[in-house]
């Protein structure tokens, strides 16, 4: 079965790189945000000219990036989030519930301290998981149906 899995949340840590190094070998095609921080700030200004004023900056950003996260995620087959322990990842939220809304099956990732403040977006998953290898490992399941 070939999957097609965006991977949004944040981008401070290697999640990312570890669940697809973990599933190597199977046939998934990875999709998500941009994750060098600067490009994605300063995208928008980059491309459509500088902004005085910081709201437009970002304005003009988050724009553009809406247009890549938008199109994976309505195209993906499995939306993987993961909240990350450093920083509120809203824009994840913002994922979790766009991906919920199109009836797109999601697996969260975070750690047991984030149960209670994540309850509702644990409650609108297919699966909660606490490590980069549980995500690979249900991956590895849905994609072969082995263990």
């Amino acid at each position: 079965m070939n999957l097609q899995v965006y991977l949004a949340g944040e981008i401070h840590t290697d999640w990312r790189d570890a669940i697809i190094s973990a599933c190597e070998g199977l046939d998934i095609d990875w999709l998500g945000p941009v994750t060098d921080h600067a490009a994605s700030d300063d995208c928008g200004v980059e491309i459509f000219g500088a902004e005085d004023d910081k709201f437009w900056h970002d304005r003009k950003g988050a724009l553009l990036n809406a247009i890549r996260t938008k199109t994976g995620i309505e195209r993906c087959d499995v939306l993987v989030v993961c909240f990350g322990e450093k920083y509120r990842q809203w824009n994840a939220a913002f994922d979790a519930g766009y991906a919920a809304a199109l009836g797109t099956p999601i697996i969260v990732l975070h750690p047991p301290e984030h149960d209670h403040a994540l309850k509702e977006i644990d409650a609108a998953a297919n699966a909660v998981a606490r490590t980069p290898e549980e995500v690979a490992r249900a991956l590895r399941y849905v994609t072969t149906g082995r263990l």
